[in-house]
């Protein structure tokens, strides 16, 4: 992508990957998710911070969000959520699943907050590589 070229890509997943992988979710990913593995199986920000994860890494950090008892304790709950990426100090982005919209949001882990950050998935990966760092959500 010659308009960020420090960002990386790996190589795409396969449909079987994604249906294997929504199985193990029990829910379907956004189809902007969707259709960006099959491009590049996650995406890799100028700070090598992992903007989007991939896809074994969406799956089994969701699977532990939803499950662990001491998250229960600790924070509200992730169920409504779909993380799919980080800032590398803690935050995570997500996608609103209940109800479903295209809306990212921002888990920021210090406050248990979660608040808008981009319109949806091509919004938010115009915020977070151009802005050029990984605190670009910080009011």
């Amino acid at each position: 992508m010659q308009a960020f070229p420090d960002v990386g890509f790996r190589e795409p997943v396969h449909d079987a990957e994604l249906a294997a992988a929504e199985r193990r979710l029990g829910r379907e990913l956004p189809a902007e998710l969707r259709h960006m593995l099959l491009e590049s199986n996650g995406v890799i920000g100028p700070t090598s911070v992992d903007t989007v994860w991939a896809l074994d890494q969406i799956v089994e950090r969701n699977r532990l969000f939803w499950s662990d008892p001491s998250f229960a304790q600790l924070y509200m709950p992730f169920d409504a959520l779909l993380f799919f990426g980080d800032n590398g100090g803690g935050d995570h982005f997500a996608f609103v699943q209940r109800p479903q919209r295209p809306d990212i949001f921002v888990w920021e882990h210090a406050s248990d907050s979660r608040r808008w950050v981009a319109g949806d998935l091509r919004d938010y990966l115009m915020r977070s590589l151009r802005e050029g760092g990984d605190d670009w959500y910080q009011l």
